[in-house]
């Protein structure tokens, strides 16, 4: 089978190539899957560069999410059956055709839900949800902010949301995303600027804002805590600035805000099955009925990665960007 391999780290399009690799053959608790889908998200492209907190050993295949068929089992296998359409592990490296893996670790997904969509539950919906359901108790009605509203991670926020009966603050930075994100279930959609707090006070009436949900860092992070009520929780799970968060005193000593992170390969370590299933269930679930539907700009085959890596790494995407197999 082939897939894509990095000998060394660096820019991907110079680093990556694909590479014929051995097949084996299952052992008794393992599984076959021929990949169909993987998307390409920022962490891989980190990964590839040296730039992610966690470094495979080299050389290494990279991809953090993906989706197959289950082609066969090993004779102590009764997790998976042979046809099932399963979500692999994160550890796995999903940018290759082919995979044995533990059957234990895969995830069986309805046949009706698409591949493309199946291969991009793990990350984006799954940390929507923790994010929704680990640091603040939230019922119906209550607000939540978020920034990079548009990003993956954002829109499964508003969709699940909206499911949940919870109203979401958007906040963005272009002037065109404001109807499409409003189109989605956002609630509130709010340009990024000087002009944001006012603006969000208006929109929600003042309402108390008790969750806000940080992916950028920076300027942006400093006008949401200054909007969230006193004793909020904020959640950092991302840095698309590139620049720290930097905090007057006074919202620490006089809003008393809580700052906290959230990193989904974290959560994987420590959920147990039990956990795992559970979470997976509701966002298949969502799946099914239409819900947490990626939105896709282009699909690459594995042999096009120079072309394919060059556009996830850039700015202004109208989607994700995925290989399909």
């Amino acid at each position: 089978m082939k897939a894509l391999v990095y000998r060394s780290h660096g820019k991907p399009g110079e680093v990556l190539a694909l590479e014929e690799l051995p097949l084996r053959q299952p052992a008794a608790n393992e599984a076959v899957v021929r990949l169909s889908a993987a998307p390409i998200n920022p962490a891989d492209l980190n990964a590839i560069e040296g730039k992610y907190p966690v470094r495979p050993e080299l050389p290494a295949t990279p991809g953090f999410e993906g989706a197959g068929i289950v082609e066969a089992v090993g004779s102590d296998v009764r997790e998976v059956t042979v046809g099932a359409q399963v979500i692999l592990p994160h550890d796995l490296g999903t940018w290759r055709e082919a995979a044995v893996v533990p059957a234990e670790k895969l995830i069986v997904v309805p046949d009706d839900l698409a591949p493309e969509q199946a291969a991009m539950l793990k990350i984006n919906p799954l940390t929507a949800w923790q994010m929704l359901h680990g640091f603040v108790r939230m019922e119906q009605g209550d607000w939540v902010i978020q920034n990079a509203a548009n990003s993956a991670a954002g829109r499964a926020v508003i969709q699940i949301a909206h499911e949940l009966g919870y109203r979401t603050v958007n906040v963005v930075r272009r002037e065109e995303l404001l109807d499409e994100l409003r189109s989605e279930g956002g609630d509130v959609v709010l340009l990024d600027n000087d002009e944001l707090r006012e603006a969000a006070a208006a929109a929600t009436e003042r309402a108390p804002i008790r969750l806000g949900l940080n992916a950028v860092g920076g300027e942006s992070a400093l006008r949401m805590a200054k909007i969230v009520a006193p004793e909020a929780t904020i959640v950092t799970y991302g840095a698309m600035s590139l620049k720290p968060l930097t905090l007057p005193n006074g919202l620490l000593i006089f809003k008393n805000l809580r700052f906290t992170g959230f990193w989904v390969n974290k959560w994987y370590e420590h959920a147990s099955a039990s956990e795992r299933d559970g979470v997976f269930r509701r966002l298949i679930e969502f799946a099914q009925r239409g819900l947490l539907q990626t939105k896709i700009e282009r699909e690459y085959s594995l042999g096009d990665f120079a072309a394919a890596v060059a556009r996830a790494g850039a700015g202004r995407r109208e989607g994700k960007i995925i290989f399909r197999m």
